[in-house]
């Protein structure tokens, strides 16, 4: 079983010391810092713009994976690459055109993700999944932190990775929504690749170990 990334969503994270925050993830193991953004209209919640993400980007080396829960994603693309963005998921429920999104995406010099809501089913990514670089799952209904788990995450990684080599697409499996240090190595074991983690990391008194604790949770099972 392979190491998991680990995504820290800056999302749960406090503002207020928004520098100190981005000093610690520097400081951590993890791989890539994970960006929500939010228009109230696809999600009943509104996130950052374009001015947060060229902040954390002046102050960080680490892979911005940005995820645009919007609808319209195309018309932001290019100044989303420009403010920093290395990476760039989007919903299949806002894409009319789902291949020419990711294609844009990664034309831009991005890698380029799809995200399915809980409702979705993953065989509706069958005519697509061949051109991401990433699927990402989500394991809670999408708009605010700090939800429950829905269990029947496991499954849908479990189509996800079957859909994958049958496409023969080489898709890392990207895990948002109530990834903790209990649900850490089952999600690794099912064939996660990518977790994503909010009030886990930032919630914790000491975020870098929680950090640590979750890349090596998904090999070991925590005792």
């Amino acid at each position: 079983m392979e190491i998991p990334l680990i995504a820290p969503s800056i999302l749960a994270g406090n503002f207020g010391k928004l520098d100190s925050e981005i000093e610690m993830l520097n400081a951590s193991i993890c791989d890539w810092i994970h960006i929500d953004i939010m228009d109230g209209v696809f999600v009943p919640n509104i996130s950052f713009g374009f001015p947060v993400i060229e902040a954390i980007k002046k102050k960080t080396l680490k892979t911005l994976d940005v995820h645009l829960m919007i609808v319209n994603p195309d018309a932001y693309l290019e100044r989303l690459r420009d403010a920093g963005a290395n990476r760039i998921t989007v919903h299949y429920e806002v894409c009319q055109h789902l291949n020419r999104t990711l294609d844009e995406i990664k034309r831009l010099g991005m890698k380029a993700g799809v995200a399915i809501n809980p409702h979705t089913p993953v065989s509706l990514l069958h005519d697509t999944v061949m051109f991401a670089d990433l699927v990402l799952i989500m394991s809670v209904n999408p708009g605010f932190g700090g939800q429950k788990f829905i269990p029947n995450t496991y499954s849908k990684i479990l189509e996800a990775k079957q859909l994958c080599a049958r496409r023969s697409a080489n898709c890392l499996i990207e895990i948002d929504g109530g990834v903790d240090l209990r649900n850490a190595y089952e999600l690794c074991k099912t064939g996660a690749n990518v977790l994503v983690a909010g009030n886990t990391v930032f919630s914790a008194a000491d975020p870098d170990k929680v950090i640590a604790e979750l890349k090596s949770t998904g090999t070991i099972h925590p005792l």
